[in-house]
C-alpha cells in the first residue's frame, strides 16, 4: 500500500482530482464567481473575489485541496478538500466542495467523492463531512452516498465567522456496502 497523502492525484474515466496550486486561482475563481453556487452554503458571499481569495488561501494552507478537472476538456469544474486527518480517531474529513452549475446533476460530485472515499478508506475507518445547516442540496447528496447525520457543530472556516454545520459520517463498512 502506498503511504497516505492528503493530495494524491486521483482519476477515473471522466474526472481528475489534482492537488490545488497557487496558479489555479484564476480558473477556480472563474467557476466560483457565480452567486448561485453559494446560495445554500454557510458563506453565501464566496462568489465575491475578495471573499474567495480568503477561501483559496485557506485551501492552499490546508495542503489537502484539489481542483476537479474534466478529463475530456481540461476544464476546471470545481474543488474539494481532505482535512483534519486524525490517526488516533482513524478518521478524516472531506469538504469545502463546490462545482460550477454546469456540473450539477451530471454525477461529478458523486464521482469525485467516490475517488476520495475509495482512496481514504485504505487508511481510515471513518469519514466525516461538515455541511452547512441550510445546505439542503449537499445534505441530500451526502446521504445518497450512505452518510448519516451524527452531530451539529459551529465551524469556523479559514478567515470567516463561525457557522452552524451538520456533521455527517460514513464508515468504511457502510461505504463498501453502499458502493456496490
Amino acid at each position: 500500500m502506498c503511504p497516505f497523502s492528503l493530495q494524491p492525484v486521483l482519476e477515473n474515466d471522466a474526472i481528475r482530482l489534482l492537488p490545488l496550486q497557487p496558479s489555479d486561482f484564476d480558473a477556480l475563481y472563474f467557476v466560483a464567481a457565480d452567486p448561485k453556487i453559494w446560495e445554500q452554503h454557510p458563506n453565501q458571499d464566496r462568489w465575491q473575489r475578495a471573499v474567495f481569495t480568503t477561501f483559496f488561501a485557506g485551501a492552499m494552507q490546508s495542503e489537502g485541496a484539489f481542483k476537479v478537472v474534466d478529463k475530456a476538456t481540461g476544464a476546471t469544474l470545481g474543488s474539494t478538500r481532505l482535512y483534519d486527518y486524525n490517526p488516533q480517531d482513524n478518521s478524516i474529513l472531506i469538504g469545502y466542495t463546490f462545482y460550477g452549475t454546469g456540473s450539477w446533476g451530471k454525477g461529478i460530485n458523486r464521482a469525485a467523492k467516490a475517488l476520495l472515499l475509495d482512496y481514504v478508506f485504505q487508511f481510515v475507518e471513518t469519514v466525516r463531512f461538515h455541511i452547512g445547516a441550510g445546505n439542503v442540496r449537499s445534505q441530500i447528496a451526502i446521504q445518497r452516498l450512505g452518510a448519516i447525520k451524527v452531530a451539529e457543530q459551529e465551524v469556523t472556516y479559514y478567515g470567516e465567522l463561525p457557522k452552524l454545520n451538520f456533521v455527517y459520517e460514513l464508515t468504511k463498512q457502510t461505504w463498501a456496502a453502499h458502493a456496490k
